[in-house]
């Protein structure tokens, strides 16, 4: 699977996913804070399967289309 999560979108996923995480574990949310281990998982991945069905991708425009903007700059 190639990946579709960009670096600033990993960052924040893993900052949301370790605060869940924290919260849930010194008992300031209820158990469903453990969830934030599905943004650390996708966070380390680079996958989102949500991404995948909905067609979308966070990665950096310049990974995917220099080729073609360096062209058309031409």
């Amino acid at each position: 699977m190639s990946s579709n999560v960009g670096t600033v979108d990993r960052a924040l996923r893993v900052s949301v996913g370790l605060g869940l995480i924290a919260a849930a574990s010194t008992g300031l949310i209820g158990a469903w804070g453990w969830a934030g281990a599905v943004p650390l998982l996708t966070a380390l991945s680079g996958v989102c399967p949500l991404y995948r069905a909905v067609r979308l991708s966070s990665l950096e425009v310049h990974q995917n289309y220099r080729p073609q903007l360096d062209a058309a700059l031409k």
